[in-house]
């Protein structure tokens, strides 16, 4: 097996331009490992998840998944989950439905598939709130709901896209303390936008830093954080 195949996520001479803004991206990604998307506001960090996830289509260049090419698969077939900062879920839908959807869309769902929604809703602390709306939940309450979406799914990689922003320092330590028991139970490949160094130290294997649109540096967690010549990084680990 070739290093891109081995590789999570790889790409290869990736160009994006919107508008004015051009994205180069080439990286390889380890599989099964929690990778750190960091970078300054703008830098070009949702629209490299953008790309793995199939929401942004590549003028150039290709994107592959544990070895296969993904770039003309539309989104919904490419093997990916995603998890928001602002969670995504309907308010009009009870716990149940919503994570249901990550399932199937039209909610057909088997025995074992409703089976399967409470078992998650159980893992992430939410056992008995199937019938709760949205609204009555809490912040940390509705993320965690969001991570149930996403398990029920079963992909083997799951993008997270500053999915705990919103949420007060408390809050966040017990988000990311989920995210970590969660893979290593799957042993997915994360990737996870995020502008907070602490967070970065705490939770990533390995680190990518975005800067004008391409990927100054790629690098397992210790040499990332030890890297001293990119100021911008730098700044960065210092805030």
């Amino acid at each position: 097996m070739s290093v891109a195949e081995a590789a999570g996520i790889t790409m290869r001479g990736v160009r994006l331009r919107l508008g004015t803004h051009v994205f180069d991206f080439d990286c390889a990604l380890p599989a099964g490992a929690v990778t750190a998307v960091t970078g300054p506001s703008g830098s070009g960090k949702s629209t490299f998840l953008n790309l793995v996830a199939g929401f942004e289509e590549p003028e150039f260049g290709s994107i592959s998944i544990a070895g296969q090419d993904v770039g003309k698969l539309h989104p919904s077939k490419r093997p990916v989950s995603l998890v928001f900062q602002d969670n995504n879920l309907f308010a009009h839908l009870d716990l149940f439905t919503n994570v249901g959807l990550g399932i199937n869309p039209s909610l057909r769902l088997s025995a074992d598939d409703r089976k399967n929604v409470s078992e998650a809703l159980a893992r992430v602390g939410l056992g008995g709130f199937e019938k709760r709306l949205p609204a009555t939940l809490s912040g940390g309450e509705r993320q965690r709901a969001a991570f149930a979406r996403a398990l029920v799914r079963h992909r083997p990689v799951l993008l997270l896209d500053e999915p705990f922003a919103a949420l007060d320092p408390g809050l966040r330590a017990g988000m990311a303390d989920l995210l970590l028991e969660l893979h290593r139970e799957t042993k997915n490949t994360v990737l996870i936008v995020s502008h907070d160094p602490d967070e970065v130290r705490r939770i990533a294997d390995h680190a990518i830093f975005i800067d004008g649109g391409s990927i100054r540096l790629s690098a397992p967690i210790r040499p990332f954080l030890e890297h001293d010549d990119i100021a911008a990084l730098t700044v960065f680990l210092r805030h």
